[in-house]
């Protein structure tokens, strides 16, 4: 006869099996990415290109444009943003250290499809007036200088805050069809909110643009370095000015439904090297 421990014994083992109708353990989410942000190397993604050791800082280009070149010493890496418009296929920086010749490197962009959205709007903004035309080139003018901006501090992390609570609405890159009239891809992160809710910084910035525009209507660009800038749009209002001075984290302006929209809502775009890049590469979703 088995000893009253033994009995014991083999009661909290069959206490300890997992029931045959218990719910399947939840799979562990999987681990934040060791570097920002992520790499993905096809139209409006980002390449992250390794340019080896050195003592400091090598300078990058693409073409004609400086690129974010963030490490130490022991590596360095240029990051990348690739455009909308890019075509899949072999690319190439330039890359030049101190003391050595400019050399060439590599990379090759994926193909990447993205979906199409149609949308109806109101037709005066897709048909311009002359006026409204007139008014747009002047505003595309001015907005190539805030775009072409690149201040030399290199930011400190490049892991972002989700600027604004709330569902996705739209996903970067779509393409855009309005009132049956093809527009160029959708380019930015779009989220869903209700007028008035606050927007926070993503990273330390300062404002280098508020305005009000034919499209975009209330907005607001940051300057976070090197290169590295996101645009705010649709705002209801905008409680800084050029020049401010910005902590992630800290609010700056409160989503709207101004310019051309279907509703309220924040859209959010992130540029590298004066290629608007998806945001999603640098949150943690």
């Amino acid at each position: 006869m088995p000893s009253r421990r033994t009995a014991l014994l083999s009661a909290a083992s069959l206490l300890a099996l997992p029931s045959l109708h218990a719910a399947p353990a939840r799979k562990p989410a999987p681990p934040a990415p060791d570097v920002w942000p992520r790499p993905l190397a096809v139209p409006g993604g980002v390449a992250r290109l390794s340019l080896g050791p050195a003592a400091t800082r090598p300078q990058a280009h693409a073409g004609e444009l400086p690129l974010l070149v963030v490490g130490d010493p022991i590596e360095w890496t240029a990051v990348v943003g690739i455009a909308l418009a890019a075509q899949p296929g072999d690319a190439a920086i330039t890359v030049t250290a101190p003391g050595e010749a400019p050399r060439r490197l590599p990379y090759r962009i994926a193909n990447k499809k993205y979906q199409e959205q149609r949308l109806t709007v109101s037709p005066r903004t897709v048909d311009l007036s002359p006026e409204d035309q007139a008014r747009y080139e002047r505003e595309r003018e001015h907005l190539a200088g805030v775009m072409a901006r690149f201040s030399p501090a290199v930011p400190q992390q490049l892991q972002m805050q989700v600027p604004v609570p709330g569902r996705r609405s739209s996903s970067f890159g779509l393409r855009r069809v309005f009132n049956g009239q093809a527009r160029n891809p959708h380019s930015g992160m779009d989220i869903a909110a209700a007028t008035g809710t606050p927007v926070r910084a993503p990273l330390d910035g300062r404002v280098i643009d508020v305005g009000d525009y034919f499209f975009n209507g209330g907005t607001v660009w940051l300057d976070h370095g090197a290169g590295l800038l996101s645009m705010y749009c649709h705002l209801s209002a905008m409680d800084v000015q050029p020049g401010d001075a910005l902590r992630a984290g800290e609010a700056f302006c409160k989503v709207g439904a101004t310019g051309r929209v279907t509703g309220p809502h924040l859209h959010w775009s992130v540029m590298l090297n004066r290629a608007m890049v998806d945001p999603a590469l640098f949150i943690d979703v």
